[in-house]
């Protein structure tokens, strides 16, 4: 296991350069291995969940020190329930962003595969660092790279959307070294585990300075979380770049959620005396408001691309204002929700594509029994001659027994999924985590206790609520406008490697409804661990150099 933690960085870096090594006519070859490269991260991360669950407490944290200095000097990183979660979730994105790709996306730009291998690995590094100066050196290798992906395919939307998005990132960068260089310089180390020891240790006086250099970096991180007010740059980004870019940066708003959740729980836990949960009120208020903000965005959106935005922004507020509770019953709900939103997302942005292209086909007589061979993978024939006795439209077509063409089906229950998921109604996952995370805040104290409801869970509750149902009836008017009112379009001409993805995205939703009950032990299990991070930091710091071969050889020799 050691060893496979640094995999899902390695594996991305040496198939860039390889990439980059055979130029830019090799495209087919590029496509082919970035599909392998992206198959082989999912493999890898599934590898390591299932480690961190199989063993036991003392050994399901992986360390690996890739200079092999000691802690806290060196490079350390760590695989943990909760990066191994995030790792494979943007894995499988990342999969089906590539696989959607190879389609047509792939040959709008010339460094596309590269890029996208740079954009997993900078993913990867962050999700697995376990010190602040190595996590800002990975937000850079993936926010470079999503600069250039948000671009890709040309054009003055991307361009403009590119240049607010750009800019935005690069405040939040200069906010994020500050506050690490403010950090630094009252605890010394750069370290979080080595930090978590030193932090209530540190003189009242240095206090103030301590929160302010957290509250700086706790900025930085909610502008990548797109929490309000720093999310206007979001909407117009996310809906401007090509459906696979959009489909991969859906995980990249709870990327900043993952590093408020890791720093704020280990510098800030319950038993940090005056600095314990620091800015939980904070996290909740803006939680909140960014789920409101997110909810009155997609209710009063026309356009698909930015209703996904917008849902992603729900997401992510409703993960911010669970987590600033500092409940680990909550936290479990919440990262169970995290799983099923953020892939249901995903799965939108593509659908938003193929939606919007069935939209444009242009109608052309259909003859009786005649079809399309270009549909005949997707599409049923149409020669449904109306029998003596069965109801007929007003052009004289049966109503019973009319054959759905196979594109517009699957589509169709894609979107049912994508709807009832976000949303979150039955018996998507999207209702499950809601429904955990609101029993575990009407419930503080645990079932069967009585015990005082905060107002601001019975606020959140209320938002839920309302989200949910502002949100459903935007997308059932969204589905009404694109499936239900165009009658007598012609269907569209999808490839097998176009719906794949979506699939590929849709199923793990099914898996979540179908094995809740050991995901959610799973969710529970790190949001436990989270919130009591003893295991974390004594795995970190127990983590010794290992000894050079020459030297052990050379001691034989000796004797």
């Amino acid at each position: 296991m050691p060893h496979l933690v640094v995999a899902p960085i390695l594996l991305p870096m040496l198939t860039a350069a390889l990439m980059l090594l055979l130029g830019d006519t090799r495209r087919p070859l590029k496509a082919a291995l970035n599909v392998l490269a992206s198959a082989a991260g999912v493999l890898v991360a599934a590898a390591l969940v299932l480690q961190v669950q199989r063993s036991g407490a003392a050994q399901s944290i992986g360390v690996y020190l890739p200079g092999n200095w000691p802690v806290p000097y060196g490079i350390v990183l760590v695989a943990d329930r909760l990066s191994a979660m995030m790792l494979l979730l943007g894995s499988l994105l990342g999969l089906a962003g590539v696989l959607y790709a190879s389609a047509r996306w792939h040959r709008a730009g010339v460094h596309f595969h590269p890029l996208y291998q740079l954009q997993l690995m900078g993913l990867a590094g962050a999700f697995l660092t376990a010190d602040l100066f190595n996590l800002f050196v990975f937000f850079e290798i993936m926010l470079t790279a999503s600069y250039g992906l948000l671009l890709h395919g040309s054009g003055w939307p991307r361009v403009r959307a590119g240049l607010h998005y750009i800019a935005i990132n690069l405040m939040a960068s200069s906010l994020f070294l500050i506050g690490v260089a403010m950090l630094y310089g009252i605890t010394g180390t750069l370290n979080m585990a080595d930090m978590a020891i030193i932090v209530p240790t540190i003189a009242e006086d240095d206090r103030g300075l301590l929160h302010a250099g957290a509250a700086i970096l706790a900025i930085a991180f909610l502008v990548k979380a797109a929490a309000w007010p720093f999310n206007a740059w979001l909407p117009a980004a996310y809906a401007s770049a090509a459906a696979p870019v959009a489909a991969l940066f859906a995980v990249m708003t709870k990327l900043g959620v993952y590093a408020i959740l890791r720093l704020w729980t280990l510098l800030f836990p319950q038993d940090a005396g005056i600095s314990a949960l620091f800015g939980g009120p904070v996290l909740i208020g803006l939680g909140m408001l960014t789920l409101g903000f997110g909810v009155i965005g997609v209710i009063a959106v026309q356009q698909l691309g930015r209703m996904a935005a917008f849902c992603a922004i729900v997401s992510s507020g409703t993960l911010l204002a669970a987590i600033g509770f500092g409940r680990p019953a909550v936290t479990g709900g919440a990262l169970y929700y995290a799983l099923g939103s953020t892939l249901a997302v995903g799965a939108f942005f593509l659908l938003v594509e193929l939606i919007d292209r069935a939209r444009d086909v242009e109608e052309q007589p259909v003859y009786v029994g005649e079809s399309d061979p270009d549909d005949e993978p997707f599409a049923f024939p149409v020669d449904l001659v109306p029998t003596h006795g069965v109801n007929l439209d007003d052009d004289e077509e049966a109503l019973i027994g009319r054959a759905i063409p196979a594109a517009m089906a699957f589509l169709g229950l894609a979107f049912i999924v994508c709807a009832l998921t976000i949303a979150g109604l039955p018996p998507m996952a999207g209702f499950v985590g809601k429904v955990v995370m609101l029993s575990a805040l009407l419930n503080p104290a645990g079932f069967g206790v009585q015990a005082p409801v905060s107002p601001a869970a019975w606020l959140l509750l209320a938002l839920l609520v309302t989200g949910g149902l502002l949100t459903i009836i935007a997308m059932s008017r969204a589905g009404i406008r694109c499936f239900w009112a165009p009658a007598g379009r012609p269907p569209p001409r999808l490839r097998i490697i176009e719906t794949l993805p979506i699939a590929l995205l849709l199923l793990p939703i099914g898996v979540l409804v179908w094995q809740a009950d050991a995901v959610l032990r799973y969710a529970n299990a790190t949001a436990r661990h989270l919130h009591d991070p003893r295991d974390y930091i004594g795995s970190v710091m127990a983590a010794r150099p290992q000894p050079s071969p020459h030297a052990s050889d050379q001691g034989g020799l000796r004797r």
